[in-house]
């Protein structure tokens, strides 16, 4: 009895220490100061890209940001980051930075262990209401890819409610 009750409290505690990193996710909720699901204008060294449709369907915008507060990540260089905007609300965070082992294993340190997703060569981290995505840019970048479960299902119902207009007309 001994003998299974200790892998199944090692198994159970394993759980809920990774629930717990994963959860840091949600409290941090986007990349240093950058809040997915914020204003978009709140972000300082905000430059406006383009105008885009999210989807074929979705009116959305991109920007760029350039400020000395988002040049490293410790001491790792970025070389970019944009944001895309919903109704004026941050939906996506990339950011690109110099290829550096360390940056993988802070993110684990912080989240916990990775998902790996074989056929996008990504790894990722999810909950409920963010994905961060992990993987190579090119030869000497890295890219991180914060995405908003939140503002992507308001996208959703904006859709849904265009259809129940277009039913209603008949």
């Amino acid at each position: 009895m001994l003998k299974l009750a200790l892998p199944l409290l090692f198994l159970s505690f394993a759980c809920s220490v990774s629930a717990q990193e994963v959860n840091e996710l949600d409290k941090r909720n986007g990349f240093k100061d950058i809040k997915l699901g914020t204003a978009v204008d709140s972000v300082k060294g905000l430059k406006f890209k383009k105008d885009f449709k999210e989807a074929n369907e979705f009116a959305a915008k991109s920007y760029t940001v350039e400020h000395p507060d988002y040049e490293k990540i410790g001491e790792v260089s970025i070389s970019k980051i944009e944001l895309k905007s919903y109704k004026g609300l941050i939906y996506e965070i990339l950011v690109v930075a110099d290829k550096d082992p360390r940056l993988m294993k802070a993110l684990e340190s912080i989240y916990g262990l990775a998902e790996y997703d074989l056929k996008k060569e990504t790894y990722f981290w999810k909950t409920d209401n963010i994905i961060l995505k992990f993987r190579s840019h090119s030869k000497s970048h890295l890219e991180l890819a914060y995405n908003s479960m939140i503002v992507r299902k308001m996208m959703k119902e904006d859709r849904g409610k265009k259809v129940e207009a277009i039913a209603n007309d008949f």
